[in-house]
């Protein structure tokens, strides 16, 4: 497959000759020709015609229990493998169980194509049984959607899709498909090797004179910052973001949906910023004098009061969206480009330093004053939670994928494990997606066999999209579900705390299932840990089960908070807790 998306001509002996069959089955060899080896989805009646198809396929399909999960797990896989994610789904219900999911990964820019089947089209606008107008729904959460109507277009429509979800910003398309189209006898004659889309132009280069003036930026700055952020990871670019880092000397920090991007064991790191960043990563943006933005969006999380951020800093801007340029927060030199290609021509153009600096004996202190920290890890009754997360990365030497749930677990995670690899972190950033972790995992697990996946949960979150332990099961997927119980819908209630007079509305959760019970019901493992001296042992025997999903219920001390924090609306500068815990 080239860069830019397209599929390279089969050779003379791999044509494709003239063959008549129903568009379903021709559906599956387009996707077989994508690439696609795995489907994540659910049956239904409009459907059936792609399901018998399916049956005599070589495609894995995977039976997710909801239409949400098939949606996150297409998404998760997307991420870990780098390929393209494919859902599917019957019409009405199961194809609005899919907007949650689609909306997932329009905001965390997910290459994604879902399929979703629709009534046939001489019912279409006549409120037939389970018809919902699908595309007019996610008209605002896809990069495109289509109806199809002809199934002479089918081919066409699905090449378009695939190429469209994967170039330029990544994002999810959405194929409807009528019962009566997929039932359609056609002839197919092979698949494009080429897309032409009027309109739709993939960015190839980026603007040279730009790159040149970005690279005497960073020449001539003495306390320059990279903000490094999901577009990195989606480009490819892991690499050149080391290298340019490493030449210049430049500290590197990453938006929750950049970690992994950059190595966190790195002298240069300074982890995430933003709303629950670091300390000395939040103090080293607000005092840089050039704030390198790679692949990152200027998001409300991130930079907090805006009129505040990076006050004393030229800006660079490098993003494949010239939409985002500007959007949020205006800068000094655009650069729209691929973040891998835009970094092939600026890193040779960079200087490269000798020696560290006093910018960076300036960050050194304030690493040193303002680590990371807890308090003490072994409180009588309850485990802290960020114990966990660091036995988590000490088990396995960083040497997993982690996916996440969304709130405080989410948060501890991004904080206390140590990232080293891009898509090793797997998490709903823009969204904010409870019941996201799960799915994701086996989504994940799929894409990458050969690592081990643990989703860090919260007891509230897990409980969102927990039916999807038995998609776990059904696969024999050795997923490890680490649940933050702490009896609490955790970050809601840290709000309620910190600006509601700790007037805790309707987040005690402590009427819950029993968690190892559920999942044994399930006939995967169930295990409850309520020491801190008996967090390793429980890791590593969960490491051990090789055929089926394994829950470790924590319970952990039930009102911890995630500091740093900066409240809504707040500088930088001005981060609550954290301190006092040193």
């Amino acid at each position: 497959m080239a860069r830019d998306g397209t599929v390279e001509p089969c050779p003379p002996e791999q044509e494709v000759r003239h063959l008549k069959m129903k568009a379903a089955n021709v559906l599956l060899r387009c996707l077989q020709e994508e690439g696609v080896d795995v489907i994540f989805g659910y049956p239904g009646g409009v459907v059936l015609p792609i399901y018998d198809a399916l049956h005599s396929s070589d495609i894995r399909h995977v039976l997710v229990r909801h239409e949400q999960g098939a949606a996150h797990a297409a998404d998760a896989y997307a991420r870990a493998s780098g390929k393209v994610g494919v859902c599917l789904a019957t019409s009405g219900p199961g194809a609005t169980n899919l907007v949650t999911g689609i909306a997932n990964a329009y905001m965390d820019s997910v290459p994604l194509v879902a399929f979703t089947g629709q009534v046939n089209t001489a019912l279409i606008g006549k409120d037939a049984f389970q018809e919902v107008d699908i595309t007019g729904i996610t008209l605002p959460i896809t990069k495109h959607n289509y109806l199809l109507r002809r199934a002479e277009d089918l081919v066409r429509v699905v090449k378009e899709a695939f190429y469209i979800a994967r170039t330029n910003r990544p994002g999810p398309v959405l194929v409807d498909l009528p019962r009566n189209v997929m039932e359609t006898e056609i002839e197919f004659t092979g698949y494009p090797s080429e897309v032409h889309l009027r309109g739709y132009r993939v960015v190839r280069s980026c603007n040279m004179g730009q790159v040149v003036a970005a690279a005497e930026a960073i020449n001539r700055a003495e306390r320059p910052v990279i903000y490094a952020g999901g577009g990195v990871i989606n480009s490819n670019a892991s690499e050149l973001l080391r290298a340019l880092a490493m030449k210049a000397k430049i500290p590197v920090t990453t938006t929750l949906m950049g970690i992994g991007s950059f190595p966190e064991t790195h002298y240069l790191s300074l982890g995430m910023l933003g709303m629950h960043g670091t300390r000395y990563a939040n103090y080293a943006v607000s005092e840089c004098d050039l704030l390198i933005a790679v692949g990152a969006r200027f998001d409300d999380r991130v930079t907090g009061k805006i009129s505040a951020f990076a006050p004393h800093a030229k800006v660079i801007h490098i993003d494949i969206d010239a939409a985002e340029i500007g959007k949020n927060f205006a800068v000094d030199i655009p650069i729209v480009g691929d973040v891998r290609q835009v970094l092939e021509e600026l890193v040779p153009r960079v200087e490269e330093k000798e020696h560290f600096g006093e910018w960076h004996r300036t960050i050194d202190r304030w690493k040193e004053e303002f680590p990371l920290a807890y308090g003490e890890p072994r409180e009588p009754d309850r485990i802290k939670p960020q114990y966990v997360i660091e036995q988590i990365y000490y088990v396995t030497q960083g040497k997993a994928i982690i996916t996440t749930e969304v709130g405080q677990n989410q948060m501890w995670a991004a904080q206390f494990y140590k990232f080293s690899q891009p898509r090793h972190f797997i998490t709903s950033g823009g969204l904010g997606t409870m019941g996201f972790g799960l799915p994701a995992a086996i989504g994940a697990k799929i894409a990458c066999p050969e690592l081990p996946v643990i989703n860090i949960a919260g007891d509230g979150s897990i409980q969102m999209n927990i039916q999807e332990l038995g998609t776990a099961m059904q696969e024999k997927l050795p997923v490890v579900v680490c649940i933050l119980n702490n009896h609490y819908l955790g970050m809601v209630r840290q709000w309620q705390e910190l600006f509601f007079g700790r007037r805790y509305s309707y987040t005690d959760i402590s009427l819950q299932p029993d968690f190892v019970k559920l999942a044994e019901a399930y006939g995967a493992v169930g295990m409850r840990v309520k020491e801190a001296h008996l967090v390793e042992a429980a890791l590593r025997e969960a490491l051990e089960v090789k055929d089926r999903p394994v829950f470790i219920d924590f319970w952990v001390e039930r009102e911890a908070n995630v500091f740093p924090m900066v409240a809504p609306g707040e500088s930088l500068y001005n981060m609550l807790g954290g301190d006092d815990l040193l």
